[in-house]
């Protein structure tokens, strides 16, 4: 239940292990891989409009995050994306659109709403009228969430370097919807 969780502005710098940790669980990354995506989560810290939220219980444990930011064309995901985008007619999405770079809920927490209000929120602060995001290519419970949110398919069959399954790259206009 969320009422068991306050959803808040989070440091991620400070919190960098903590939220790894979850996404190692929720997401089933070795160490190796944790190890890569630390170096990018703070690098993507610095860039201009960056923020994150967390999920904490009420001792305090991180049991879920999101961050994200105003999209550039020049960042390493919309240059893999936009081929995929283009030949959808749809790579206008790069331009003036927030990205959630990584939303992921311990998986003891999942199913509880704490994944909706954590992208709720984060994209309730953008002033971009849209946001664009990838998941998994796959019937998910979180290809349902964005689904549910609004979210609709942009591109499918994503190819990621290095990424074992291919991925979707999903587009909705902000406000997110509501229940």
């Amino acid at each position: 239940m969320l009422r068991d969780t306050v959803i808040s502005s989070l440091d991620l710098p400070s919190h960098v292990d903590e939220a790894l940790t979850v996404q190692a669980l929720a997401f089933g990354l070795g160490a190796d891989e944790i190890a890569v995506r630390r170096q990018i989560v703070l690098r993507h810290m610095t860039y201009p409009g960056a923020r994150a939220y967390g999920a904490t219980t009420a001792d305090g444990v991180l049991v879920g995050f999101v961050y994200g930011m105003p999209n550039s064309r020049t960042h390493w995901w919309s240059t893999v994306v936009e081929p995929y985008l283009r030949a959808e007619g749809h790579q206008a999405w790069l331009d003036d659109s927030f990205v959630i770079t990584e939303l992921h809920v311990h998986p003891h927490y999942q199913n509880r709403g704490i994944g909706r209000a954590l992208i709720t929120t984060i994209t309730d602060t953008a002033t971009e009228p849209r946001s664009i995001l990838s998941a998994i290519d796959t019937d998910s419970p979180a290809r349902g969430l964005y689904h549910s949110l609004g979210y609709q398919d942009l591109a499918r069959r994503v190819l990621f370097p290095s990424a074992p399954k291919p991925y979707a790259v999903m587009g909705a206009p902000l406000p997110l919807r509501r229940r």
